[in-house]
């Protein structure tokens, strides 16, 4: 009985070290891929406020919250057109990419403005999603389905 208590206890030890080890990599592995990517707060400031825009319209042709925050949208296009950009993408095809997602923003903006019909409103704001997902991809590596993608 005294050796199966002594094993129990030894089994127990043995996976709680084990435990402790594995969340000492994974943490490490978690910095070291987090300072790998490092940030890019342009395009996620303007990735949030697409978000709130696109998906209410993908997901039920609900173009209001498009339409209230497009304005928003093209101002931070416009600040993410003019930043400096992070070395891993600080190419001639994403500066490119960026001025024509802060022309197309502000055009889109624009076309609310003018009151233009829903259909060419959201077809704008579809090209305007897929304008986006190009920088996103050149950013993460490319291939990589985003989030939107799941919903």
């Amino acid at each position: 009985m005294k050796i199966s208590k002594l094993s129990y206890l030894l089994v127990l030890i043995f996976c709680g070290l084990l435990g402790c080890t594995s969340k000492t990599e994974t943490t490490e592995t978690t910095e070291s891929a987090s300072s790998d990517s490092g940030e890019w707060k342009e395009m996620d400031s303007f990735h949030m406020i697409m978000a709130e825009a696109f998906h209410p319209y993908k997901d039920s042709t609900n173009l209001a919250p498009a339409k209230k925050l497009a304005e928003e949208m093209a101002t931070e296009a416009e600040k993410w057109a003019v930043a400096e950009l992070p070395e891993k993408v600080n190419t001639d095809a994403v500066k490119e990419d960026l001025q024509k997602l802060k022309t197309d923003t502000r055009a889109l903006a624009d076309l609310i403005k003018s009151g233009a019909d829903d259909a060419v409103i959201g077809s704008s704001l579809n090209a305007l999603h897929d304008s986006f997902h190009s920088i996103m991809e050149a950013w993460h590596g490319g291939g990589d389905k985003h989030e939107h993608e799941k919903h």
